[in-house]
């Protein structure tokens, strides 16, 4: 079992703003700086979706001509997404140290692994379910949509809360990559570090039929 943390809020729908890991440039910023960001900013949007699954809007403000961005492909499962601009998703059951890892490339291709413990990969885990993502280019950055359907989460009771955890690896023109979250806990950028899953989703009870 996990050690005891503050418990975050309880909101069923919210939107945050992550933040770069410290020391980098985006990081580094101040108003006194004119040089412009290759990214300002990016905010996520989650919701606990009726039938049980959850649903999570990444909005990046960036300059797109110094972002990278993956080449369209056919949606489907890819491994080692987070080696350019990928959004992340990690979810667990509160008071469990087992938890799930998504990858949601503006590609659509996707990653779902599951792991027992902090870094330990079940490798026996077979994605049930693959999520739905649909990406939009903007002139001043990108949207990225994904819906997590319901059985591709960890296994809960229904209106159980779901602890989250939100990041983003974006790529730059010169290949360097930058690495956002809604918490740093970890002197390196991890975003399996527990202390990372601040937010709770309130799961919604499933429609009747």
């Amino acid at each position: 079992m996990t050690s005891k943390s503050s418990s975050p809020a309880r909101i069923p729908t919210i939107t945050v703003g992550l933040r770069p890991f410290p020391g980098t440039p985006a990081a580094s910023s101040n108003a006194d700086d004119d040089t412009p960001l290759p990214v300002r900013a990016l905010l996520c949007t989650m919701h606990a979706s009726p039938d049980g699954g959850a649903r999570f809007v990444f909005e990046l403000d960036a300059d797109p001509a110094h972002v990278r961005i993956p080449a369209p492909a056919e949606s489907g499962p890819a491994d080692e997404l987070w080696q350019h601009t990928c959004f992340e998703v990690f979810v667990a059951a509160p008071g469990d140290d087992a938890y799930r890892e998504f990858n949601l490339s503006p590609s659509r291709q996707w990653a779902n692994y599951a792991f027992t413990a902090y870094r330990e990969r079940d490798n026996a885990f077979s994605p049930p379910a693959a999520p739905r993502i649909q990406y939009t280019a903007r002139a001043d950055g990108l949207t990225l949509e994904a819906e997590l359907p319901a059985s591709s989460l960890p296994g809960i009771t229904t209106g159980t809360d779901l602890r989250i955890a939100l990041a983003a690896v974006i790529e730059l023109e010169t290949g360097e990559l930058e690495y956002w979250a809604l918490k740093h806990p970890a002197p390196t950028p991890d975003f399996h570090d527990r202390g990372g899953f601040v937010l709770t989703l309130n799961m919604a009870a499933p429609e009747a039929a």
